[in-house]
């Protein structure tokens, strides 16, 4: 195959919603039409022991959620598919907004009894911001929920989203029959069964022929008639540039652990969502089909297997080809490095490749060279916009406790922070250091790793700091900046790019001293230059 075909057989997406909607579940769904598994692990249930093949951190499988963004590949009817599952939980949100930089489409699942949450909102409005186009999957529609005009409304509401169904459901929890697709015209209908995998679809052109009321009976077929009219009525027709404008939202409906209307979100999908995108840098726009590679490193991730202290550095490809053992420039450090063995996924499962394409994602095994946000090139020096650290919610001192593995608690937190699980502060005054996270889960995930990972045990101060603000003076050399770092040494912390921060006490002190000290510019956001 050439080059341009590879780059157009190539889909790349996240999966987006608030914890428990479903998210898991579907990833390992449309692996199973990928043929990439041959039985799905239902995430909650105690009996299957299997737990989802993208929940593969020991922590995940306690606790039925997922914490780490995973990445998974399959090849569906000719189209090479890379997933990016992420977690859903608001406590882990940093890792899902950075994800967002590297996907080309999104799908949004929503639970349908319980409609649009606030975690669906917050995501939502990360994409409307990038116009990433999004396909909306209305999940568990074999359970009791809202109707599906209400449901629709509140998506166009409170996500701000245009949509329009290309699926309808018919009867919904126990009364639910099947699903009437919009999009190739047929039906599907619901045995409830789940041990039959992929279910059997029946066309039907015209929805006034009599054959559909002895498929599902005279009253539902009567109702379907009047929805599909209503449909076809209020919504606007589907057209694929506006979707790929995100200007349009096609919307799905179904049940992903019964298998039900996920094969026809997957055949919409590889037809209408994007081919790789072309990626904004600093420098310039770089578009998917240049010759030369360039790429960035989204996620970092420590310990993928335990028994190798390894990290490895994820890398989505935006143009040109990556190759094994090519040596390629680090744009941050200035220096060539190239690698003998990248890794594709299939969740833990990794391959080695000899060569990827735009599109793709490929794991680099780090020795440290990398942070999020870091370019890889042929040697241009393009910088690619970075995802930037929030100012974390909460605050603790973390201490050491037990005295004789100091070397391998700092190593750990060193690690973990480079991943990006939450963000370190050492403090000016006497170098105790403090970490800040966006949940206190993260300080329980935190303190987890630390022990089975590094063989390191920490215990946590509660630190009362309402902000951390990245501080930017006018003129470093002023009075009025020396006199700042005297009065609020006590206050001053430096982050992990060495950038100085002022931990506030409380919105009052803030506010205080930004009026006393004029000059300086307070930045909830690391990336200000």
């Amino acid at each position: 195959m050439s080059f341009l075909e590879e780059i157009q057989r190539r889909r790349t997406f996240g999966i987006i919603s608030h914890p428990d909607a479903g998210k898991t579940t579907l990833t390992e769904k449309l692996l199973l039409f990928g043929g990439a598994i041959q039985e799905a692990g239902a995430v909650k249930s105690n009996k299957i022991k299997k737990g989802a093949t993208s929940d593969f951190m020991e922590i995940e499988r306690q606790r039925g959620i997922s914490v780490a963004t995973s990445v998974l590949a399959f090849e569906y009817n000719g189209i090479k598919i890379n997933i990016l599952d992420t977690p859903g939980h608001k406590d882990f949100a940093e890792d899902t907004f950075r994800t967002l930089t590297a996907v080309d489409s999104v799908i949004v699942v929503i639970d349908v009894a319980k409609g649009v949450e606030e975690q669906t909102e917050k995501l939502v409005e990360v994409c409307r911001m990038r116009n990433i186009p999004m396909i909306v999957f209305i999940n568990k529609m074999d359970r009791e929920g809202k109707d599906a005009f209400d449901l629709l409304d509140e998506i166009e509401q409170k996500l701000g989203l245009k949509v329009t169904p290309l699926s309808f459901p018919i009867g919904m929890g126990y009364d639910f029959k099947g699903i009437y697709n919009i999009w190739e015209k047929n039906i599907n209908l619901f045995s409830g069964d789940s041990r039959k995998d992929i279910e059997e679809t029946i066309e039907i052109k015209d929805l006034t022929s009599l054959e559909l009321d002895t498929l599902i009976g005279n009253k539902a077929a009567q109702t379907l008639r009047d929805e599909i009219e209503l449909v076809d009525g209020i919504y606007p027709k589907f057209k694929k540039e506006d979707y790929l404008n995100g200007d349009l939202q096609p919307v799905f409906f179904g049940s992903a652990l019964n298998n039900f209307g996920v094969r026809e979100l997957l055949d919409c999908f590889i037809e209408i969502a994007p081919k790789p995108r072309a990626k904004q840098s600093e420098e310039r726009l770089v578009k998917p089909d240049e010759n030369k590679f360039s790429g960035f490193v989204f996620k970092i991730h420590a310990n993928m297997d335990p028994n190798h202290r390894d990290r490895l550095a994820f890398i989505k490809i935006v143009s040109g080809t990556f190759k094994r053992n090519t040596p390629y420039l680090h744009v941050r450090n200035k220096k060539k490095l190239k690698f003998s063995s990248p890794n594709a996924f299939f969740a833990e499962k990794k391959e080695i490749v000899d060569i990827s394409y735009p599109g793709d994602i490929v794991g680099l095994h780090d020795t440290g060279n990398f942070k999020i946000g870091d370019t890889l090139t042929e040697g241009e020096t393009i910088n690619y916009k970075g995802v930037p650290s929030f100012s974390p919610e909460h605050f603790r001192y973390i201490n050491n406790a037990d005295p004789l593995k100091s070397k391998q608690l700092f190593k750990g937190i060193d690690q973990l922070m480079d991943e990006g699980v939450a963000q370190l502060f050492t403090l000016e005054l006497n170098g105790r250091k403090v970490i800040g996270t966006v949940g206190a889960l993260q300080y329980e995930v935190i303190q987890y790793r630390l022990e089975h990972e590094y063989g390191a045990k920490c215990s946590y101060e509660n630190l009362n700091v309402h902000k951390a603000c990245w501080v930017d003076p006018e003129d470093s050399k002023s009075e009025e900046y020396k006199e700042f770092v005297r009065v609020k040494q006590r206050f001053l912390a430096k982050d992990k790019q060495n950038q100085l921060v002022f931990l506030a006490d409380s919105p009052f002190s803030l506010q205080m001293t930004q009026q006393k000290y004029p000059s300086i510019t307070f930045h909830f956001t690391s990336e200000f230059n």
